[in-house]
């Protein structure tokens, strides 16, 4: 593990609450983990919202900038036109070395294309990753890509599952992570063409556990650490999880409101099983959303983050540096770089 407290350089002015609720976040982990935060925004407006809090013992720093990539921009505009936008200037403190992750509640697919184009990729990988961990009935299952990229090839999917593997064995300590393709069934054949010969690759992968095909349900029940699919179904699959959660949250709220009194007696006594269900369906537990295969750690969070999401989103960046995640991927990616130049192959 690395001995060098991490730097992480933080999109302040992203998010749809800004500097309000990101500075708190930050500054809560970087007090929590002893670590230095880069806090990348207006100085004027980072100035007086920092003002507000205690930075005794706290290391932090404002980096200037003078630019906001607004939610309605295409990142291909946000990487031309904004250079200096908050989200760049973070990202550019990682390609000079002065810092060694992001953290942006932004712009998702700005963060995306400023850590690619920016920091730049990995050695082997042709396209990063958004992971996402979801809650489930054992322990939180690794979904991936669940955005970064709406269409995929065949060795996209097995780099997928190659990063996958690294991270959760170093930031989920998993020593033995399982992984399994989407698809609309188990059985092997099942399935479009960008499933079947993803699979086909996987097989002949050695130095992971691949268990075959999983099915929709199966994100949930926790019986396969990591699952690979596309962006596109990943995202779908994602939107449709945090719905779900919200709606299961209100409807209990309205059947408790509507129900007898005894039964608003029983809630009563639940009161802290419920507590915990709140708990286990908050993405706020979780962080954000790592995005593997850069040269440099970004961690993408949800825009309506609150401070205690961005706090675990700097913890968790600071983690990948601390845990040498990345040299992880780029060793998996090495150890199967013959089967990777071989899905290619198949494809040209």
């Amino acid at each position: 593990m690395s001995s060098v407290s991490p730097v992480i350089a933080v999109d302040v002015m992203g998010g749809d609450f800004g500097p309000s609720v990101v500075i708190p976040g930050a500054l809560a982990a970087a007090r929590a983990g002893g670590f230095t935060v880069l806090l990348a925004g207006d100085k004027d407006i980072v100035g007086k919202e920092l003002d507000k809090h205690d930075r005794q013992g706290v290391s932090c720093e404002i980096v200037h900038a003078s630019e906001v990539a607004l939610m309605g921009e295409k990142p291909s505009e946000i990487l031309r036109r904004k250079k200096n936008s908050s989200i760049q200037v973070a990202c550019r403190l990682v390609k000079e070395g002065k810092a060694q992750g992001v953290v942006s509640p932004g712009h998702s697919g700005a963060s995306v294309a400023c850590g690619m184009f920016i920091m730049g990729r990995m050695p082997g990988i042709d396209r990063p990753a958004l992971v996402s961990v979801l809650p489930s009935e054992k322990q939180p299952t690794v979904v991936l890509d669940v955005g970064a990229n709406v269409d995929s090839k065949a060795y996209h999917l097995l780099q997928f599952g190659l990063m996958g593997d690294a991270f959760a064995k170093t930031i989920l300590e998993r020593p033995h992570p399982t992984i399994g393709l989407l698809s609309i069934g188990e059985e092997e054949g099942k399935g479009n063409t960008l499933v079947k010969e993803a699979y086909d690759l996987f097989k002949l992968v050695r130095n992971v556990n691949f268990v075959g095909n999983v099915e929709g349900r199966d994100i949930f029940t926790g019986d396969v650490d990591i699952i690979v699919c596309d962006g596109f179904v990943g995202n779908v699959a994602l939107k449709l999880s945090e719905g779900l959660s919200s709606s299961i949250s209100r409807l209990l709220k309205r059947e408790l409101l509507n129900s007898t009194l005894a039964a608003k007696i029983g809630s009563v006594l639940s009161k802290g099983a419920f507590a915990r269900f709140a708990r286990f369906v908050d993405y706020a537990e979780y962080g954000g959303a790592p995005l593997l295969g850069l040269q440099g750690v970004v961690i993408v969070c949800h825009g309506r983050s609150n401070p205690k999401a961005v706090c675990n989103a700097v913890k968790m960046a600071a983690a990948f540096v601390s845990k040498n995640t990345n040299e992880r991927v780029s060793a998996n990616i090495a150890a199967n770089e013959e089967l990777n130049r071989f899905g290619k192959a198949v494809k040209a």
